[in-house]
């Protein structure tokens, strides 16, 4: 399994159109993406501006098809006017433990 955690800002006054941004996206995601097993995309309670968002994808090949999706490409078009890149930062996860509940929804 193939986990991702990505950590940005959003530039202030620009928060509700991004949030429909990610909507779109987790759409896309959820739509035409077998191989991503969760999607996640969770707002700062201490800083509104603040979003992270948790991936995992079955294999390496679903997370590289996920980053060519065209709603992936759309997405970053459109994130460029929302989102402040100084703060941007993508991490590759080891994962150490834990598990998934079958059904869960995180929506």
């Amino acid at each position: 399994m193939i986990t991702v955690l990505a950590h940005f800002e959003i530039f202030e006054g620009k928060e509700i159109d991004a949030v429909a941004e990610m909507k779109k996206m987790v759409d896309g995601v959820r739509r035409d993406e077998p191989g991503c097993l969760i999607y996640s995309i969770s707002r700062g309670q201490v800083n509104g501006r603040e979003f992270y968002v948790f991936e995992a994808y079955a294999d390496q090949q679903s997370y590289e098809a996920h980053r060519k999706t065209e709603h992936m490409r759309a997405y970053q078009r459109a994130m460029d006017e929302y989102m402040d890149n100084a703060t941007f930062n993508v991490e590759s996860l080891r994962q150490v433990g834990g598990f998934t509940r079958d059904g869960m929804d995180l929506a």
